[in-house]
């Protein structure tokens, strides 16, 4: 599993020197790009701790879930609501 970051939703947390995806990220796998955007350095070294999702205050960052958990291509991601966090996944089982 890894993230994927929405280049049209980061604006790498502003005029902030280090956004907070990168901030929290226990394996130092993200930094901002040259267009000041979050990106991460190596997808296979990810830990699935999920905590740049969490943080992520614009929600662009997701997590790609494992396909047992609801189907190749499941992600989850998160939307803050002031001091909550709300949880959303994305199911990857195809419409019938």
């Amino acid at each position: 599993m890894t993230i994927r970051i929405d280049k049209n939703l980061c604006d790498g947390c502003g005029k902030a020197k280090e956004p907070l995806c990168v901030r929290i990220c226990p394996g130092n796998l993200l930094y901002k790009d040259i267009d000041k955007k979050a990106e991460i350095r190596d997808k296979g070294e990810c830990w699935d701790c999920a905590g740049c999702v969490k943080e992520c205050p614009k929600g662009a960052i997701e997590m790609y879930l494992q396909p047992e958990i609801d189907g190749r291509g499941a992600t989850l991601r998160a939307k803050k609501k002031s001091e909550k966090v709300e949880f959303i996944i994305k199911s990857g089982k195809s419409a019938c």
